[in-house]
């Protein structure tokens, strides 16, 4: 730095100081490392409270090169041919072609030089005294900088003080401020954390995590191994260990009962001698109950009603742990009363962000306070838990029998969760308006999926494309038709059969024909292809979309279509769900869904019955 500062040559530095042997000297190399270290002595300077010096170090001496050296008088006479001249006359033909303002650096006052030469001087020892006191300057504050005691980065300190200002700028704007609170969010989010910090994109987020892992050990913070690649590519245990099991606020499967709280020598357990279940403890014991529920088809997930029973007794036991120090065994009709009181005001610890992933670092137990609704639901659900416990002989007495259930207000009228006719035109003209990309062609499918058969979320994510059958049947007036629907394993492990409009049967079939597979959706060779498929291309498998994923792509569609609209219509649209789509009546200009389709939607008992009936003309 030294040598730059004093006018070598940036090639000849490099080979000098830092050039390696055998490695090239890539100009684009050279010019990010001097880069790369006026940051770290600014960032320095900084952490010492010296904007100033961290300003001057980040200046280039090169901005201020001297000025070509002016010739004497009588060299541009003679040069000119003007020795027979005057004095006078030469001075001004001088000034004609130096005037001052042009004038060079480093010429001494000649004699009879005038104003010209006067002025050009000064203005040429002005620019040379600028660049002197600069380089000066330098000098000085790399002499300080070297001098100054080393230390090591420190969780707390802020991103400013380490990484290049304009990204540590938009780290902070992000809400990223320090060292730890970085490296936190980017565990939290995995190998995509960049996404949400406007400004960062791959490459910078490359640099900041080489940064931070070259760090790790004086940091005392850890990158995980998940951030190295894809969510897409990693595996279930790979997320497992991003948080370790612990007796602390982490999900059930994770969490570690206390040897005392453990619930073997609980108040209220029931004889051994009596006890029906194999469980050892209360942890245990919930295991129990959640496998006695409908798993799903293939047993190899929870169904939606293990994970929503999961979610209510995983709270109570973390709230009994955690903040009651009370084992789950031991809790009475008061503790009960006062888990529900802690439901409906929640400490903020307890809380995060909605659908954060079980194996992060950002998942909590609760989102918020519970609405009536759902503080109603909870107590029926625990109420059922005890019921099965006590059933089973594991406990004597259930404390949330007791325990009245809360008062429901009433919905206001017009507080149906559908979307109307206009409200769906203006979204279907957004979705055509949306890129081509396969990333948006697949969110564009997946609301017209949900609108036109009223699926569920989990249904139509895991929905095939062998699960698509082909039909015949004959019209009122005789006329042969064909049709679709899509057989699906619903709710409690009930089978239906959906019907489903012909266009978007063509839609998917122009989708697999896009990324090389067979058109003919029913083909062979699409046997297992979802049919709201992640298409990566023709080497890679296509893989589902997850339920989570789903929800959060069309709850993004739906406020990015309400940007457009004011009033009740944008309100509608920003609090629209999944869930909505199914209460929709279809669009009859849309999709040709038949009559009896409809009135089965109304009455939520979906779409299948009307479609074997009679379809009305125009339909």
């Amino acid at each position: 730095m030294r040598a730059l500062a004093q006018g070598l040559d940036e090639r000849a530095s490099w080979d000098r100081y830092l050039r390696m042997e055998g490695e090239g000297a890539d100009p684009r190399t050279i010019r990010k490392t001097i880069a790369w270290i006026r940051d770290a002595f600014a960032a320095a300077a900084r952490r010492e409270n010296r904007p100033g010096t961290a300003k001057l170090i980040l200046l280039d001496p090169g901005r201020f090169s001297e000025a070509p050296a002016l010739p004497s008088l009588a060299e541009f006479a003679a040069a000119e041919g003007l020795e027979d001249f005057s004095e006078a006359e030469q001075l001004e033909a001088y000034e004609a072609a130096y005037p001052a303002g042009r004038a060079g650096s480093g010429q001494k006052s000649l004699p009879g030089q005038g104003r010209a030469g006067g002025q050009g001087d000064r203005a040429g020892r002005a620019q040379v005294s600028r660049r002197a006191r600069l380089i000066k300057h330098q000098l000085e504050a790399l002499r300080w900088l070297q001098d100054l005691v080393v230390r090591e980065p420190r969780p707390g300190d802020p991103v400013s003080a380490w990484l290049h200002p304009a990204l540590a700028a938009r780290l902070e704007r992000a809400g990223l401020s320090t060292l730890d609170v970085l490296v936190d969010h980017v565990n939290a989010i995995g190998a995509r954390w960049w996404v949400r910090v406007p400004g960062v994109g791959e490459h910078k987020a490359g640099r900041v995590l080489e940064w931070l892992r070259a760090h790790e050990e004086v940091l005392g913070l850890r990158v995980g191994a998940h951030v190295a690649r894809p969510r897409s590519q990693l595996s279930l245990a790979t997320l497992a260990a991003v948080v370790p099991a612990a007796t602390a606020l982490v999900p059930y499967e994770k969490f570690v009962l206390p040897a005392a709280l453990d619930g073997r020598a609980g108040r209220y357990r029931g004889p051994s001698e009596r006890c029906l279940l194999m469980a050892g403890n209360d942890h245990e014991a919930i295991g129990a109950w959640l496998a006695s529920k409908r798993p799903t088809a293939d047993g190899k997930d929870l169904s939606a009603t293990q994970r929503s029973y999961r979610k209510e007794a995983e709270r109570l036991l973390l709230w009994a742990i955690l903040e009651r120090k009370t084992a789950l065994s031991s809790l009475t009709v008061e503790d009960a009363l006062a888990f529900r009181a802690f439901l409906a005001d929640p400490p903020a610890s307890w809380c995060g962000p909605r659908h954060a992933q079980r194996w992060s670092p950002t998942w909590r137990p609760l989102e918020g306070a519970l609405s009536s609704a759902a503080l109603c639901q909870s107590t029926a659900i625990l109420r059922g838990l005890f019921a099965f416990l006590v059933s089973q002989g594991y406990v004597v007495g259930n404390p949330f029998g007791a325990v009245p259930a809360p008062t429901l207000r009433p919905r206001p009228l017009g507080s149906n969760r559908t979307l109307t006719f206009g409200q769906w035109d203006h979204l279907e003209a957004f979705l055509r308006e949306q890129g081509n990309t396969e990333t948006r062609r697949r969110a564009r499918r997946a609301v017209r999926w949900l609108y036109a058969t009223g699926l569920r979320l989990t249904e139509i994510s895991r929905a095939k494309c062998e699960d698509l059958e082909q039909i015949e049947w004959s019209t009122s007036e005789g006329r042969p038709a064909t049709g679709w629907l899509l057989h699906v394993v619903g709710k409690g492990g009930r089978t239906r059969a959906v019907p489903v409009p012909a266009e978007l049967v063509t839609e998917l079939a122009e989708e697999l024909a896009r990324h090389g597979y067979e058109p003919q959706v029913l083909a062979e060779e699409n046997r297992g292809i979802a049919i709201l498929a992640r298409f990566a291309g023709r080497d890679k498998a296509p893989l589902p979309w997850s339920a989570s994923g789903l929800y959060q792509a069309i709850k993004s569609l739906m406020t990015a279509a309400a940007e457009r609209l004011e009033g009740i219509d944008a309100q509608r649209l920003r609090a629209a769900s999944t869930h909505w789509l199914r209460h929709c009546i279809p669009h009859p200009t849309i999709y040709r869904e038949p009559l009896g389709a409809q009135r089965n939607r109304d009455v939520g008992a979906g779409h299948s019955v009307g479609f074997l009936q009679t379809l009305e003309e125009g339909q």
